[in-house]
């Protein structure tokens, strides 16, 4: 397997993340995103979007990072981590869904005016971002993980983007329940950490 990558993206990483907690051995492949590598004819012939990660897998290529983890999942036979069950499996879609919306334009988009420059508001984002963390917080009381009571890809696609929320200015001192989750994924066997940026509220830390 080849994965192409950049290792400030937190799309990249959720796929890292997985790779590592499978414990399955690939060759990274870093894409220079600042020298347009991205957009060059080679990469879109990989994916016509122009965006990381790309797993490329024998014959197979499968770009965005959700649907990696889902064909991971399946490939390799982990209904842990993508059950088979309709409600589990349902549940898991659900926050894979949250993962590329609420998540993309609320954390995500705030760490990318901080750490790539991006002209979004900055106060918009940030305030979709505590919208969606307090969502996250409620879901998470009494639970250990977010689709079922062990890890799963859910909690995968979520962990990088609120795990450097502060990166963006999204200060996570007040939730409790979010801040807990994100150590007990960090404590899973083989976790993989995502790269830090001293970027917003990270800065000087």
């Amino acid at each position: 397997m080849k994965l192409y990558y950049h290792h400030l993206s937190g799309h990249s990483h959720r796929v890292r993340l997985f790779l590592s907690l499978l414990g399955v051995e690939y060759e990274a492949i870093e894409v220079d995103l600042a020298a347009g590598a991205h957009k060059s004819p080679e990469y879109l012939r990989l994916n016509r979007f122009g965006q990381v990660p790309v797993l490329v897998d024998g014959d197979d290529i499968i770009a965005d990072s959700n649907a990696i983890l889902v064909y991971l999942a399946k490939k390799l036979g982990e209904t842990n981590w993508l059950p088979e069950a309709p409600v589990p499996a349902a549940s898991v879609q659900r926050w894979l869904s949250i993962a590329a919306g609420e998540i993309a334009y609320g954390p995500a988009a705030a760490r990318l005016i901080t750490v790539f420059g991006a002209r979004y508001n900055a106060e918009e984002v940030i305030g979709r971002s505590h919208a969606i963390l307090k969502l996250i917080e409620a879901e998470l009381e009494g639970c250990n993980f977010l689709a079922q009571d062990q890890p799963t890809i859910a909690d995968v696609a979520l962990y990088g983007y609120i795990a450097r929320a502060p990166e963006g200015n999204v200060d996570l001192s007040t939730y409790r329940n979010v801040n807990a989750w994100l150590q007990r994924v960090e404590s899973l066997p083989r976790f993989l950490a995502f790269a830090k940026t001293p970027a917003g509220l990270a800065a000087g830390q």
